[in-house]
C-alpha cells in the first residue's frame, strides 16, 4: 500500500468512467458524502453520489468503492440504491414535476416536503436535505457491503473540491485526491488539509442531469 498505488487505482477508474463524477449528465445532483477506511495494510474508500435520474425514475444513491481489500475485488461502481418508494404517487404518468400534497416515502418513511405542485422533482428531493440526510445516504450495512467490517473509519467528508473534468485533470493530479491518498496510506486524517474551496454542493454543477 503506497500513495502512488492508491492514486493509480483512482486514475484507472477515472479512465474507465467509474470514478465519482458530479457533472454526470444523467443525474441531477442532490448530495454527496465520502468515507475513508484503513489500517496498517488495508485501505478502502466509499463515495456516495445522491442524485435524481429521470431515466431510472428514482432518486438514486450511487456508491463508488475503491480499495485493496474489497469483498468483490473490483473497484469502481458499487450499488445503485433507489431511495423513493412512491414515485408513481409523487409524479404520476412519468411526470417530471411534483404532483403536490403527497409525502415522499424514503425507505418506508413518509417525509413531508415543502414544495408546491409543479416543482421539478430534482428540487423536491433537494429540499429533503439536510433534515433527512440520514435516510437518503447509505446506512452502515450498505457502506460495509463491500468493505471489511473490522476496517476502521479514518475520515468522513461531507464536502470537498472536485475537478471539473477528470478527462482533463486526473485524480492523481488534483489536491483533494492526493491528500485522500496520503490519509489512506498513513492512517492519519490530519493529512487532509484542503486549500481549495469545497464545490460539491449541487449548485456548482448546473449542467448535471441535463442530457
Amino acid at each position: 500500500m503506497t500513495v502512488s498505488s492508491i492514486l493509480g487505482q483512482f486514475d484507472l477508474c477515472a479512465d474507465n468512467a467509474e470514478f465519482p463524477d458530479l457533472d454526470n449528465g444523467y443525474y441531477y445532483p442532490v448530495d454527496v458524502r465520502m468515507h475513508l477506511f484503513g489500517d496498517n495494510t488495508r485501505w478502502a474508500l466509499a463515495a456516495e453520489l445522491l442524485g435524481y435520474n429521470p431515466r431510472a425514475r428514482n432518486l438514486i444513491n450511487v456508491v463508488h468503492r475503491f480499495g485493496n481489500c474489497l469483498a468483490q475485488g473490483k473497484p469502481g461502481f458499487g450499488e445503485f440504491l433507489d431511495r423513493v418508494d412512491n414515485m408513481e404517487e409523487i409524479a404520476p404518468n412519468y411526470a417530471e414535476a411534483y404532483a403536490g400534497g403527497v409525502p415522499v416515502v424514503v425507505r418506508g418513511t413518509a417525509l413531508a416536503v415543502d414544495a408546491e405542485a409543479g416543482t421539478p422533482l430534482a428540487d423536491v428531493f433537494r429540499r429533503l436535505v439536510p433534515e433527512h440526510r440520514g435516510l437518503l445516504l447509505a446506512d452502515e450495512a450498505e457502506l460495509r457491503a463491500d468493505v471489511p467490517a473490522d476496517l476502521p473509519v479514518l475520515l468522513r467528508l461531507d464536502e470537498w473540491h472536485q475537478p471539473d473534468d477528470f478527462g482533463e485533470t486526473a485524480p492523481s493530479e488534483h489536491e483533494t485526491f492526493q491528500m485522500i491518498a496520503e490519509v489512506l496510506d498513513s492512517g492519519d486524517p490530519a493529512r487532509y488539509r484542503p486549500t481549495l474551496p469545497a464545490n460539491t454542493h449541487w449548485s456548482h454543477w448546473p449542467e448535471a442531469g441535463t442530457l
